[in-house]
């Protein structure tokens, strides 16, 4: 599951769970993106609290895990460079790319989205406000990817940042473990 995670939220961490089990997934990956490259502003939170505050979301798991791939590469973070690695670092592993439904149909404008899926498969999860019509897609890129249920949740990161910078509540938006981390490093706040 790749994504900015700024901040990672309960969204995040309930659809991670709804793919894994109605996929039958073994494990999910957390990957946060260096420098997203489809968001015009970079992220406010730094690569190295991002991944802590990923972490601290999943610590309770023990099928989830965080990653810091991207970031370690570091540059823009393309998934075509990423699934090129995790299938040369694992050759033995099939591997699959969470997205929110609302992504589903931008697949065929992915940078070389031709390539993505000859390395991975997709599960779109639906999302508030999208549906998914997977004969709208070129048919080779329609076969890649399951829809998945999850239950609808209308978190975003960029609510909770507005949040935070208001001085509102964040509490049962994210984990207490990221809220406190969000807090004790005065992230977000104007």
């Amino acid at each position: 599951m790749g994504g900015t995670f700024d901040p990672i939220h309960l969204g995040h961490v309930i659809a991670a769970e709804s793919a894994r089990e109605a996929i039958g997934l073994d494990e999910v990956w957390f990957m946060p993106t260096f420098i997203p490259p489809h968001k015009p502003n970079p992220p406010k939170a730094s690569a190295d609290m991002r991944l802590a505050m990923v972490r601290l979301a999943i610590a309770d798991h023990p099928a989830f895990h965080a990653v810091d791939y991207e970031i370690v590469r570091g540059g823009a973070s393309f998934t075509v460079d990423t699934v090129q690695l995790l299938n040369e670092l694992y050759p033995d592993h099939s591997f699959y790319y969470l997205i929110g439904a609302d992504m589903v149909m931008y697949l065929p404008k992915w940078v070389r989205i031709e390539e993505i899926i000859q390395g991975v498969s997709f599960i779109g999860l639906q999302r508030p406000g999208f549906e998914v019509d997977l004969d709208l897609l070129p048919e080779n890129i329609a076969a890649k990817v399951q829809i998945a249920w999850m239950p609808q949740i209308d978190i975003s990161s960029t609510a909770i940042r507005e949040r935070v910078r208001l001085g509102q509540s964040t509490r049962y938006m994210v984990s207490e473990q990221v809220r406190v981390y969000m807090e004790a490093n005065q992230l977000y706040e104007s």
